[in-house]
């Protein structure tokens, strides 16, 4: 096999909660490297990375955003990611094609319970990250406590590269602890040049035991710089850099970098880090091979589908091989092929056409019209499936009807549109009102996406309140045996299954299998049984919402030479499951969330009582500073206006974030009815 070669390349993702600064963070480093020659802050609206007209309105960031720039001869492709967690798809689908990811963290706040969700994701998809302490120029900042946040709410360990000098408005800098000298910022101004300077007297001994403890944890990567250094050996900063970049691609620790983006302070460190500790293509591993032979056969995954005025434009991650215009490429998520038009190299809203992209490259592809999110583009002569990007479910709905007959033509195809862009949302039609429910992870998602039906594709509709997305299990085992039977004169329908309903855990979601042996059901029909079941599942087994977390195998059947088919034995599973989940104790579910309120002192006894009205269940307390922190759980039903009652109960100045946890059995009090009349 060839040895890989590893390109100057990074691509790395910024992620963060919300308002933490990741939006702040990637102006800075556009500025920093050149690619922009002023800075665009969020606060203005001027963002670059924010160019979408809801993003400038909002102050918020709703679209993962590329764009690429250099430093230090590296190439660094780079995605800004939301910090709402109505729009976490972003972060899940950037993270599934990113090498490697910055996070960024609030001086103040410390780990916020997105930065801990977009944690996780990053854990599941084995992304190494550095972590840069931001905001520390703000009153309550505490570097110290944010570092102690990460191990005891991540469970990781943080390799602190830096300390900062001085705090709050003060900060001025920080201690190059690898360096063993100072980087101190002369003012606040862009393109201010930091100045080496000794460490300030007072922080001499901090500095040299965070040191220590950053060459200990460092020279354990490596066996013969630990054996030197346990010999009285001090290492070089270049060993010292290589044992850093070795245990952060492990994941054996997390370097921490401190600064404050919005001062100016701490970007050019923080891009350095980038290149010398985050992975290059050539180091990440495709199907067990290292991603970095770009004359291999394709492999590519889209992450990303973007409709503008241009037409539908599909991000592409390439993992080996190249993509040029016209290539003839298998979608083998669907089994189609799909005509490359046109490649771009995307910067923010400005895009730049290519005539290749090779392995490592992210870009954008014109031309794949059948391609979604998670879908995988190879060679027609070496097919291969890459792994798919996970989507949550939806808890939340919204019932949508045109305001026009002229609405009416056009909105199914705008629903259709949006849907392929963001495929954490559904659409699909109310079976007893008849009414058109668009599904989400939240109100703002919503809000955001039912905006676009407006101002993208002059659609106008009449939106209904949001509602909660309920869901039902079961209990207990049930079994039934259902024959299908209809003569009407000519060809009949017949089919009987026995099928075994059985519940699972909570998030597993449906699971069928068949047990049928001898030929009791011929093999052709078994697909007709399980479709029947999962239509069955979807419409709901008793209260008609979708029923999650069982199991259902097929247990037996019989057959008629003539009148059986595939359509008879998917009535059959239907009705079959129908009749059995009635009898296997079914219940109602609703989503719960994770709900955190940061809140005065004063007002703590409020919130939490007002919490407790709303049936949530805290779970604990923590101090922030000067503020109180509430973590419970609470069910979305209760949730719905809760910020106009938080800010009556606080005087406007308690904030809360939420994200959905789990779905768990809701009262007996809320019947089936009940729900649906909430529904």
């Amino acid at each position: 096999m060839n040895t890989p070669i590893v390109r100057k390349l990074r691509n790395i993702g910024i992620i963060a909660h919300v308002d933490a600064g990741k939006t702040t963070t990637s102006e800075r480093i556009l500025y920093y490297t050149g690619e922009s020659h002023r800075i665009g802050e969020v606060n203005d609206g001027a963002a670059t990375m924010d160019f979408d007209e809801q993003e400038k309105r909002r102050g918020i960031t709703i679209n993962s955003a590329a764009t690429t720039v250099f430093w230090q001869g590296t190439q660094i492709n780079l995605i800004d990611t939301p910090g709402h967690i109505d729009f976490n798809i972003e972060v899940n689908r950037s993270l599934r094609v990113l090498d490697g990811a910055v996070v960024v963290f609030d001086g103040v706040a410390g780990v916020e319970p997105q930065t801990e969700t977009n944690w996780r994701l990053a854990d599941a998809y084995r992304v190494p990250r550095i972590a840069f302490i931001n905001k520390l120029d703000r009153v309550g900042a505490d570097f110290g406590r944010v570092v102690q946040m990460m191990q005891d709410r991540l469970g990781v360990r943080p390799l602190v590269l830096q300390w900062p000098i001085g705090s709050e408005g003060g900060f001025r800098g920080v201690v190059d602890l690898l360096g063993r000298d100072a980087l101190v910022w002369r003012s606040d101004e862009q393109g201010g040049v930091p100045s080496h300077q000794e460490v300030p007297p007072e922080l001499m001994a901090l500095a040299a035991q965070w040191r220590q403890r950053l060459v200990e944890l460092a020279v354990e990567q490596d066996d013969a710089v630990l054996e030197a250094y346990l010999d009285g050996q001090e290492p070089s900063v270049e060993q010292l850099r290589a044992c850093i970049r070795k245990g952060t691609l492990a994941g054996a620790f997390v370097p921490v970098l401190a600064g404050s983006a919005y001062k100016n302070k701490g970007v050019e460190p923080l891009l350095d880090a980038v290149v010398h500790y985050l992975p290059a293509p050539g180091e990440v591993l495709i199907e067990g091979q290292p991603e970095s032979d770009a004359d291999g056969p394709l492999a590519a995954l889209a992450f990303k589908v973007v409709a503008d005025a241009h037409g539908a434009k599909v991000f592409v991650r390439v993992y080996r091989g190249r993509l040029r215009p016209g290539d003839v490429v298998l979608n083998a998520s669907t089994g189609r092929r799909e005509r490359i038009a046109r490649l771009y190299e995307v910067h923010a809203n400005r895009h730049v056409e290519r005539s290749e992209l090779q392995a490592g490259d992210i870009g954008a592809v014109v031309g794949a019209k059948d391609t979604l999110t998670g879908h995988t583009l190879c060679d027609p002569a070496h097919a291969l499936l890459l792994e798919e990007i996970t989507v949550p479910e939806p808890v939340i709905d919204v019932a949508v009807s045109p305001k026009t007959q002229a609405d009416q033509q056009q909105l199914g195809k705008a629903l259709q549109a949006l849907v392929r862009e963001d495929p954490s949302l559904r659409v699909h039609q109310d079976a007893e009102s008849g009414q058109t429910l668009v599904s989400g992870m939240g109100e703002l998602q919503l809000e955001v996406s039912l905006e676009k039906l407006r101002s993208r594709y002059g659609v106008e509709v009449v939106v209904g309140r949001p509602q909660v997305a309920f869901r039902e299990t079961i209990t207990r085992e049930a079994q039934v045996r259902h024959v299908h039977k209809k003569q009407t004169g000519g060809p009949g329908q017949f089919a009987e299954v026995l099928l075994r309903l059985q519940p699972l855990p909570r998030g597993t979601g449906l699971r069928f299998e068949s047990q049928v042996v001898g030929g009791a059901i011929p093999r052709e029909f078994i697909p007709g049984v399980e479709a029947g079941v999962r239509h069955a599942a979807m419409a709901g087994g008793v209260a008609g919402f979708p029923c999650v977390d069982l199991e259902v195998t097929l247990l037996d059947g019989s057959f008629h030479e003539r009148d059986s088919s595939a359509l008879a034995f998917e009535l059959a599973a239907v009705a079959a499951f129908r009749e059995a989940a009635a009898l296997a104790g079914p219940v109602l579910l609703e989503p719960v969330m994770a709900v955190e309120v940061v809140t005065p002192a004063e007002y703590l006894g409020d919130c939490i009582g007002d919490l407790n009205r709303r049936r949530g269940h805290v779970r604990g307390q923590d101090q922030r500073g000067t503020a109180a922190v509430i973590q419970a759980h609470v069910p979305l039903g209760e949730m719905f206006g809760y910020i106009g009652q938080l800010r009556a109960l606080s005087s406007g100045r308690a904030q809360y974030s939420m994200q959905f946890d789990h779905y768990a059995p809701a009262p007996r009090s809320l019947t089936p009815d009940a729900a649906r009349v909430r529904h």
